[in-house]
C-alpha cells in the first residue's frame, strides 16, 4: 500500500486543483473538448444558411466561421483516413462521412483531394451507408441526420434518407411516446427539421401521406419553435442545433427565427481555434461532481459559496423541450439544458453534503428543494424499476432506455434524503431500483453504464464506470455485502485490466481497417478517470483481504500519477447523445479527489459524532 504521507500529498495536491479551478461565481464551469463531428455540421449548417441566404447580413461571417472550421477539421484527420469524435478518439464512420460533406459543401474536394481519397477508402472499409446504419442500428435520431447532411452536400441520393414522421409533432406531447417514433426523446427537434428537408427535397407518392405532411409543415414548425430555448441551441448541443439549422436553411427557410437562433447560437458557441464542442458546457454536473468528490474525505466541504447558484439551477416550471416536470435540474444554467436523472440525482447529494454546514434558515431553503428533487426522480421511474435520462416510458431506444449508472445514482440520492423527507414512496422505489440492478448484472460481475464508454472496449463499452457507479449504490446503502455488490467488487479486482498486478498499463487499440491506430497520437494508457471509480468502488470493502492487491495497485498508479503531474490528463470516456465522444478537463480531478479522499477517509480513524457516511 501507498505511504500515508505520499498518499496526503497526491490527495491535497488533487484537491488544490480541483478547488482552483472554480470559477469567480463559486461554481466550476469547466471545459468540453473540441469536436470534429461537431464542427463539421456547423460548418455545414453555416455554409447552407450563406448560400441560401446570400444577402443576410450575416451570411459573410457564416463563411468566415465555416472557412475557419474546415481549417481545423483538415489539420485533424487521423492516419487512418478518419476522424473521430475528439483529437482523442478513434476514427468512426459517422464523424468521418460529415467531415467529407463539410469538405465537399465548402467546394474544397478539388483541393483536398489526396485528403478525401484517404478518407473515402476509410468509408468503404467501414461499410458505408450500412456501416453507417449498422453503428446505431434501430435508432434513427443521428443516422438519418447524417445522411440528410450527405444529401445537401450531394454525396447520397435522397432516397437513401428515410422519411421521418414530422407530422406526430404536431400531437399532444404526452400521446409522442406511444407512437414508439424513431427516434429518442430528445431529438423531436431533428424529427421535425430532417423530416420536413426529406419532405421538401424527396416527396412521397402516396397523395394521402402527402397531403398529411403538407398540412403539418407550419404547425410543425411552430413546435419546433416552442421548444427552441432563449439561448438558440437546442439542448446547447451544437450537432442538434446545426442539423436543424441547414435543413431549414436548405428548404427555403434560411430566414426562419429557428433558423436565425440557431445561427446565433453557432456563432456564439464556436472555439478561438474554429472548432466547435460537442455543448456549451456541464456547469452543475462538474460543480455537483466536485462537491461530492470534496466531501468524500471528511463528509463535509464547509462554504464553498455555491449554494445558492445550485439552488438557481433548479427547474420550476414545466420544460418546453422534454415536458419534464418542474423540481429536476439539467446538466448545465443555460437555457437549452433539460432536467435528467443524472444530474438531478447529482444536485441532491450536493445538497446533501451542502446542508451539513449550513445555519437553520439555509438548511429549510435546502430540504424544500431537495423535496421537490426527491419528488421529481420518485415520478420518472420506470415500470422495470430502472431510472431513465429524461422521460419516463421511452423505452424504445437505446439512449431512452433505464439505466445501471442512472438507477443507481437515483437510489444514492433517494437513500440521502430518505430520513429529512418522508416520502411514502421511497422504500419501494429503492427495492426496485436494486432489482432492476440485479437484473442487469452481467455474467461476469459488471454492469453496463448508458452515459459513458471505453474504445477500446468491445462494443464500445465501460463496464468499469458502470460497475464503480452501481457498486456506490451498494456502499452508501449498507449493502456492499449482498451478493450482487461481492461479484462486482471480485470484477474490479480481477476481472479488469486497471489492477492486475505485474501488467502493461496500457489498453490494446483495436484496429480500424487495415490501418492500426498509431499509439501516440491515440493513447492506449487506462483513464484516471476509470481507475479512480473502480478504486473508490473498491474502497467500498477496503477491509476485505481479497480486494488489498487491487486497491494497492489503483492507489499506487493514481498517487504516481499525481507525483509524475499526469492527473489531469483527460480520456475520452464520456458518451453523449447517440454515442457522440466527449472528454471534458474536470472529470479526472473529480474522479481521482473523490477516490483519494475516500482512501483517506479509509485510513482515517473516525473522530466521536463524525458523519458515518461516505461523501457523494
Amino acid at each position: 500500500m501507498i505511504e500515508r504521507q505520499r498518499l496526503l500529498a497526491a490527495y491535497e495536491q488533487a484537491r488544490r486543483d480541483l478547488l482552483a479551478e472554480r470559477a469567480a461565481e463559486g461554481h466550476w464551469i469547466g471545459e468540453l473538448s473540441c469536436s470534429a463531428l461537431s464542427t463539421a455540421t456547423a460548418v455545414s449548417a453555416l455554409l447552407l444558411v450563406a448560400k441560401h441566404a446570400p444577402d443576410d447580413p450575416r451570411a459573410e461571417t457564416c463563411r468566415q466561421f465555416a472557412a475557419r472550421g474546415l481549417q481545423w477539421l483538415l489539420q485533424h484527420q487521423n492516419a487512418d483516413g478518419g476522424w473521430g469524435d475528439t483529437d482523442k478518439s478513434l476514427s468512426n464512420i459517422a464523424t468521418t462521412m460529415l467531415v467529407r460533406a463539410a469538405i465537399h459543401l465548402a467546394g474544397e474536394a478539388r483541393l483536398q483531394a489526396e485528403l478525401l481519397t484517404r478518407a473515402e477508402e476509410y468509408i468503404e472499409a467501414q461499410g458505408e451507408l450500412v456501416g453507417l446504419r449498422n453503428r446505431y442500428g434501430q435508432d434513427k435520431t443521428f443516422a438519418e441526420p447524417i445522411l440528410t447532411n450527405c444529401a445537401l452536400a450531394g454525396l447520397v441520393p435522397w432516397s437513401a434518407v428515410s422519411p421521418l414522421p414530422f407530422e406526430v409533432a404536431c400531437l399532444p406531447y404526452p400521446l409522442l411516446r406511444l407512437m414508439r417514433l424513431p427516434v429518442v426523446s430528445y431529438a423531436v427537434p431533428a424529427l421535425v427539421a430532417i423530416g420536413q428537408a426529406k419532405f421538401f427535397h424527396h416527396a412521397p407518392r402516396n397523395p394521402l401521406v402527402w397531403l398529411v405532411r403538407r398540412l403539418a409543415v407550419r404547425r410543425s414548425l411552430r413546435t419546433l419553435a416552442r421548444m427552441q430555448p432563449g439561448s438558440g441551441g437546442f439542448l446547447e448541443a451544437v450537432p442538434l442545433t446545426s442539423f436543424v439549422v441547414m435543413s431549414l436553411a436548405a428548404t427555403r427557410r434560411a430566414g426562419h427565427p429557428v433558423v436565425r437562433r440557431g445561427v446565433s447560437f453557432l456563432l456564439d458557441s464556436v472555439r478561438p481555434d474554429g472548432s466547435w464542442p460537442i455543448d456549451t458546457n456541464l456547469a452543475t454536473w462538474v460543480t455537483t461532481l466536485s462537491i461530492n468528490a470534496l466531501a468524500a474525505a471528511t463528509g463535509n466541504v464547509g462554504a464553498l459559496g455555491c449554494l445558492d447558484w445550485l439552488l438557481s439551477c433548479q427547474h420550476q416550471q414545466l420544460h418546453p423541450f422534454t415536458h419534464a416536470a418542474p423540481g429536476g435540474w439539467g446538466w448545465s444554467d443555460l437555457s437549452g439544458a433539460a432536467p435528467d436523472v443524472d444530474d438531478t440525482s447529482g444536485a441532491l447529494l450536493a445538497l446533501d453534503v451542502l446542508r451539513q454546514s449550513s445555519g437553520e434558515a439555509v438548511q429549510e431553503r435546502i430540504r424544500a428543494s431537495a423535496a421537490a428533487g426527491v419528488k421529481w426522480l420518485l415520478d420518472i421511474q420506470n415500470d422495470d424499476g430502472g431510472w431513465p435520462t429524461f422521460c419516463r416510458g421511452w423505452g424504445a431506444l437505446p439512449f431512452d432506455r433505464s439505466g445501471s449508472d442512472l438507477t443507481a445514482h437515483a437510489l444514492r440520492a433517494l437513500h440521502a434524503w430518505r430520513e429529512s423527507i418522508q416520502e411514502p414512496r421511497t422504500a419501494s422505489a429503492i427495492e426496485r431500483g436494486l432489482a432492476y440492478l440485479a437484473v442487469q448484472q452481467q455474467a461476469d460481475g459488471s454492469w453496463i453504464p448508458l452515459w459513458f464508454g471505453n474504445q477500446t472496449q468491445s462494443q464500445e463499452e465501460n463496464p468499469v464506470y458502470g460497475t464503480g457507479r452501481v457498486l456506490l449504490a451498494y456502499r452508501d446503502l449498507g449493502r456492499i455485502g449482498d451478493e450482487p455488490a461481492r461479484r462486482g467488487l471480485a470484477y474490479l479486482a480481477g476481472d479488469c485490466p486497471h489492477f492486475r498486478p505485474g501488467e502493461n498499463r496500457t489498453v490494446p487499440l483495436p484496429s480500424q481497417g487495415d490501418s492500426p491506430v498509431l499509439a501516440d497520437t491515440k493513447t492506449g494508457t487506462v483513464p484516471i478517470e476509470e481507475t479512480s471509480i473502480a478504486l473508490e468502488a473498491l474502497l467500498s470493502d477496503g477491509a476485505d483481504p481479497s480486494l488489498q492487491t487491487a486497491i494497492g495497485a489503483g492507489l499506487g498508479r493514481l498517487v504516481e500519477a499525481v507525483e509524475a503531474g499526469r492527473h489531469r490528463e483527460t480520456a475520452p470516456v464520456g458518451l453523449y447523445f447517440a454515442k457522440l465522444w466527449y472528454y471534458e478537463r474536470l472529470y479526472p480531478l473529480t474522479f481521482l479527489v473523490a477516490a483519494l479522499g475516500q482512501a483517506v477517509r479509509a485510513e482515517t480513524p473516525p473522530a466521536p459524532n463524525a458523519p458515518g457516511k461516505p461523501g457523494g
